[in-house]
């Protein structure tokens, strides 16, 4: 994990890979989870009979299920300390590069494009996330994420 005593240390980064986070095991119970809690049941994801007959040979995760992970990603990747709160501010970009079977094995890594002074006393900064596969080269979702701290 990287650690950042202050906001202003990250100043330096802007344009280098930052912090790189823990492997996340992607489990069916966390796919099933996930369509609980958004509704999204398509078969490709709940039915491994199904889905072992399907194109990939098995269940594969949400796109979704992938991209509500960065939080979790950014918590094991990196702690920055001055900070009172946090904020997701919203994407500019996201693309689902490649599936994700259950079974994979996911981690991030964050490139740091754009910090910004904000009015109030905060900063956004504009963050590339690479969300990789355990095993394979292609990334499986490329993001561009940004996020507000308040010191």
């Amino acid at each position: 994990m990287k650690v950042f005593e202050t906001l202003d240390e990250l100043r330096a980064c802007v344009g280098a890979e930052v912090a790189v986070s823990d492997w996340v095991m992607v489990t069916q119970e966390r796919i099933d989870r996930f369509a609980q809690a958004t509704g999204d049941h398509q078969w490709i994801h709940v039915d491994p009979e199904r889905a072992a007959r399907g194109p990939f040979g098995t269940t594969i995760a949400h796109g979704y299920l992938t991209l509500s992970l960065l939080p979790h990603f950014f918590a094991t990747a990196m702690e920055m300390g001055g900070v009172r709160m946090a904020v997701n501010y919203g994407l500019n970009r996201v693309r689902f590069t490649a599936p994700v079977p259950v079974g994979s094995e996911l981690r991030a890594h964050f490139k740091l494009e754009k910090i910004e002074d904000l009015a109030d006393g905060g900063v956004q900064m504009t963050w590339q996330a690479r969300i990789e596969r355990k095993g394979e080269e292609r990334p499986v979702c490329i993001a561009q994420t940004i996020s507000r701290r308040y010191g």
